[in-house]
This record gives C-alpha cells, sequence and structure tokens, in this order.
C-alpha cells in the first residue's frame, strides 16, 4: 500500500499574454491556479490543478489547505475511487459544488497521476487506451475581436496546426454575432468545423433566436447558449433552434450530466477535468454519453484533458486552450494537422516550472 504522507499546496496569479473577454465574465487579465502535490511514502509525487477565472482561487486554497489534509493523509493513494467518496461525503454538507469540487478535481488528478507514474505509463494508457491522437480545436476569447481582427487571430491558429476553430458570440447585438459568423464561414470555406460560444449569455428565447440565425452557416455546435441551471431550457435550444449543443463546462457532478443526458438536453457533453471533480468523474461521464450514443468533448486543461479523450472511444474535439499556462509548462501540448497527441511520459507528463510559479504566488 502506497499511502498518503504529505499534500503540498499552491495558489498562483497568472497574467494572460493579452486581456481576454467573453459574453459574462467580462474583461480577465489573469486567472488563478491552485495546485497540489500529493506525495506517497515512497516519495514519488503527483500533481493536480484546477483554476478560475481570476476569483475564488483563494477559496479553493483553504479548502486544499485546511481540509484535504486532514480527510486522506495516510490513505492509501491507489484507493482513488475510496478517497474520492471519502472527501465527497466528508465536505459534502458545506460543499456540494463550487470551491470544494474544484479542490476534490485538483486532489483527484494528483492521485491519478501519481497512480500512472507508479505504474510507469502514460496516464491515457492506464485508463484503457484508445487512440493518442486526438482532434482538437482552438478556443478563442474573442468577443470582442472585430471580423479582421478573428480572421488575423484564426490565421495564426491554422498556422498552428488546428483544423477546427471556436469563436465567441453573445454581443448585444445578434446582427453582430451573425456578420462575424459569416466572414469565419466565408474565410474558412465549407465543410471546416466552426464552433460558436455563447458563454450562458441568452434567454431561451433569445437562444433559439439566435441559433436559427446562425443555421445557414453550418456550425458544428452552439456552446453554453443559457444559464447551466436550466436543462429543460437547453432541451427546447436544442430541439427548437436546430443546431447542436455544446453543454457541460459548468457542470459540477456526474448527477448533473445526467440530467441533462436524460432531458436530451446536449449534443456533445462537455465536462472539465478540473471543475467536475476530477478524473474520476469525468471518466464516469464520458461513458454515461457513450451509453446514449452522443460524443463527448471537454472544457479547458487540455495538458490533462487530452489524456481522458484519448482514452474514450466517443471523443470528439479537445478544447485547445491553455490560458497562458504553457510558459509554466516544460513540454506543453503538442499539435499536429488538426490533432492533439497525448505524450508517452508516465503519469500525465505535466511538469510545472516550480521556481517560475512560485513568483506568481497570490
Amino acid at each position: 500500500m502506497a499511502k498518503i504522507t504529505s499534500l503540498e499546496t499552491g495558489l498562483h496569479r497568472v497574467p494572460l499574454p493579452v486581456p481576454l473577454t467573453d459574453s459574462t465574465h467580462g474583461e480577465m487579465r489573469a486567472f488563478e491556479l491552485n495546485t497540489v502535490r500529493v506525495r506517497d511514502a515512497d516519495g514519488a509525487e503527483g500533481v493536480g490543478y484546477t483554476y478560475t477565472v481570476g476569483r475564488n482561487g483563494a477559496a479553493v486554497d483553504a479548502v486544499l489547505t485546511r481540509e484535504m489534509g486532514e480527510i486522506v493523509l495516510g490513505d492509501d493513494a491507489d484507493a482513488i475511487e475510496r478517497i474520492w467518496h471519502k472527501v465527497w461525503w466528508a465536505l459534502h454538507y458545506g460543499g456540494r459544488g463550487g470551491p470544494t469540487v474544484l479542490a476534490l478535481s485538483a486532489l483527484d488528478i494528483a492521485l491519478w497521476d501519481l497512480k500512472a507514474k507508479r505504474a510507469g505509463l502514460p496516464l491515457w494508457r492506464l485508463l484503457g487506451g484508445f487512440d493518442a491522437k486526438v482532434p482538437c480545436y482552438a478556443g478563442g476569447i474573442d468577443l470582442e475581436l472585430s471580423a479582421p481582427e478573428l480572421i488575423e487571430q484564426t490565421k495564426g491558429n491554422l498556422a498552428k496546426g488546428f483544423r477546427a476553430i471556436k469563436m465567441k458570440v453573445g454581443r448585444e447585438r445578434l446582427s453582430e454575432d451573425v456578420a462575424k459568423v459569416r466572414a469565419m464561414r466565408e474565410f474558412l470555406g465549407d465543410g471546416f468545423p466552426l464552433m460558436a460560444d455563447a458563454n450562458m449569455k441568452w434567454s431561451v428565447d433569445g437562444a433559439i433566436r439566435a441559433a436559427r440565425a446562425f443555421a445557414a452557416y453550418d456550425l458544428t455546435w452552439l456552446e453554453e447558449p443559457t444559464a447551466p441551471e436550466d436543462p429543460q431550457g437547453h432541451a427546447r435550444i436544442l430541439r427548437e433552434g436546430g443546431l447542436p449543443v455544446a453543454a457541460g463546462e459548468n457542470l459540477r457532478t456526474l448527477w448533473e450530466f445526467k440530467q441533462y443526458i436524460a432531458a436530451e438536453a446536449v449534443s456533445y457533453p462537455e465536462p472539465d477535468v478540473t471543475n467536475c471533480g476530477g478524473v474520476t468523474p469525468f471518466i464516469k461521464i464520458a461513458h454515461l454519453a457513450e451509453a446514449f450514443n452522443l460524443p463527448v468533448t471537454s472544457h479547458g486543461a487540455h495538458d490533462v484533458t487530452v489524456h481522458l479523450l484519448a482514452a474514450c472511444p466517443n471523443r470528439s474535439y479537445l478544447e485547445a486552450h491553455g490560458f497562458g499556462l504553457d510558459r509554466y509548462i516544460a513540454e506543453p501540448l503538442r499539435i499536429e494537422d488538426g490533432f492533439a497527441v497525448a505524450p508517452e511520459r508516465p503519469g500525465h507528463g505535466i511538469a510545472f516550472d516550480w521556481a517560475a510559479l512560485a513568483r506568481l504566488e497570490a
């Protein structure tokens, strides 16, 4: 048995190379990165992380530093399912979502990293293995860019090897969104995968109106058209809007995904491993989607998530979106002709520059 002997946590404020804007979060100049390093009695280490879009990182850090050690120190690091449920129920009454689940996600990622390292396997192989090459798209936060600026950004992403693009929508005037979607379709040509992300901007009726306005431009999906608390509204949008719907980056549990899938409210379930509870529930969500013949996509944390989708036969697209983290990782995600390649390094293979991150401590 590999007992957990220590947890080391960190909170870092990571400046973004350029300010980012979407329809609900406003302008973002930095993200908050929470890290946890789990060590066992043999001295092996697993690394996990989660992030927020500039606020609440301190709340996540408080859960990691104050609660997690007391709950898991001395436990068998390989018994990840048991640890997950132990933490979930220990913190359930005061933390069934929000910062608590983000903290649990970071811990769970670290435990899977440790388990894969101890096995000498990359995480995607430990999880069953399907295909190391995962289709991916460039996910920009580009709501305020003009159509020419968006096209210039897209040219840069195409040069990096991307063969699918997601753009932001949700401006105050729908006509402005339609004009930018039209410009992107004309630039990319017919058949090129193009997604649009509204970041929960609209009412249900507003989203249906927008979906119908975008229908002529062959979007792969319309993402997060309305508030995540409304699966029935998403079902109406999917049914009446005429476009596939991607949703889930703001869902926090396997059971919330079950509600969406049962309500026929989502075409592409979209968990984020850093906020849905970690690797353990992410894989369950992917298998639940598979049982309903749905393709699974992802949000954020692409360096971890590439392993998870590489283990899933029903994966669709990986979102490649590092939020500025590439500068602090030894070997960032590799993109080759439209595919992200899961590395063969043991664990998830992320090696942070801890000295650089220490200078960003919040």
